[in-house]
């Protein structure tokens, strides 16, 4: 059976390096905020070119922390609505409502499964304050046409990058929309910086916003005892940076390897059934996940389990259609529920062999 992840497989070749870091983690005595997550922090910042890197307790935990650092800030409101992919994993519209803010649903682009720009301004009103892009499967959203969008109506950025580490760095830095927010990120062992745990960060060129957040996600406390704010715990762990210090340094060697197995995939699958995804050929995409698609999907997956291929869908039902969001139920995404009936996700990650993925194609093509 080819697996569709074998995180002991992917974590392997770090074996001993991790030991190592286990091993300093316990010599050092110090837990909580010491060296290795101040490292990661200053060198996932100079990574994704940016001025600050906050680590925190996980990714859902980052774009929560953004929200409510920019209601401290008093740059937004309780009540102020943000616009969001349709599309997306739930955690995406979560962490709006946990803020006490209101998300408005925006339909995305079939061919990239992203939010779709061209739809965005009719979904603006005066109680629009934010978009959050999502960039979801690894792909990074049309940020040129988005941020010039927030640009136009003074709108906050605030970047779900959860499944695309190393796509944010291809970003123009010296762009007029530098400063227009920030980006969340997870570590959840199966991204492609994947933590040995739960973990996330976020990056920003905001001195200001920076400050707030650092402080948030220690009680509100910059000195031990002294709380300013009304924070929360949502430290990143200590050894999980450890972990992820010694994995970073390998992030676009095993992108680039992604992106080798998605151009097989793109170029040697030839199924009039199956709809393969949109990829320009750049490193705007880090091919997190490869997604296809087919109308009869429990078809195909059963197809592929017969023939020892172990795949996984990438989401079964849209955030709008969740029991957990009854007040959108009602509401009518066509084209996301449409995604959602028929994407299905094969294996994609930098420990596939050749003799595997030659399988996997042979055995869509024959399909």
């Amino acid at each position: 059976m080819i697996q569709f992840l074998n995180l002991k497989k992917i974590n392997q070749p770090f074996e001993i390096a991790l030991q190592e870091k286990m091993k300093q983690f316990l010599a050092n005595g110090w837990y909580i905020l010491g060296n290795e997550v101040k490292t990661f922090e200053a060198d996932f910042a100079n990574y994704c070119g940016t001025k600050h890197c906050i680590g925190v307790g996980n990714g859902l935990d980052a774009l929560v922390l953004i929200f409510k650092a920019y209601i401290q800030l008093g740059k937004l409101q309780k009540g102020d609505e943000v616009i969001v992919p349709a599309n997306t994993y739930i955690a995406s519209i979560l962490a709006v409502l946990q803020s006490d803010l209101v998300p408005v649903l925006v339909e995305p682009k079939l061919e990239t499964y992203n939010i779709n720009p061209d739809l965005i301004e009719e979904k603006i009103t005066s109680k629009t304050k934010a978009i959050l892009p999502v960039h979801l499967y690894g792909q990074l959203c049309e940020m040129e046409e988005i941020n010039a969008i927030a640009h136009k109506h003074n709108l906050l950025v605030v970047e779900d990058a959860a499944q695309a580490h190393g796509t944010e760095k291809v970003r123009i830095q010296d762009s007029e929309f530098k400063n227009l927010g920030a980006t969340a990120y997870s570590f959840y062992p199966s991204k492609n910086l994947g933590a040995l745990g739960d973990g996330g960060a976020i990056t920003t060129n905001d001195d200001e916003l920076a400050d707030v957040i650092f402080s948030l996600r220690n009680y509100g406390s910059k000195i031990k005892y002294e709380n300013e704010i009304i924070g929360v715990n949502s430290r990143l762990d200590e050894l999980q940076a450890a972990f992820l210090n010694v994995k970073l340094s390998h992030l676009d060697t095993e992108n680039q390897i992604r992106r080798q197995i998605a151009k097989r995939y793109l170029s040697e699958i030839k199924n009039d059934k199956i709809v393969l995804p949109f990829w320009d050929g750049s490193e705007n995409h880090v091919f997190h996940l490869f997604i296809i698609r087919t109308p009869n999907r429990q078809a195909l997956q059963n197809y592929l389990k017969n023939n020892e291929i172990e795949t996984m869908i990438h989401y079964p039902i849209p955030p709008h259609k969740q029991k957990a969001l009854p007040n959108w139920n009602h509401l009518s995404f066509p084209i996301t529920e449409k995604i959602h009936d028929e994407v299905l996700s094969i294996p994609m990650n930098a420990t596939l062999t050749d003799v595997e993925i030659e399988h996997i194609i042979t055995t869509l093509n024959r399909y």
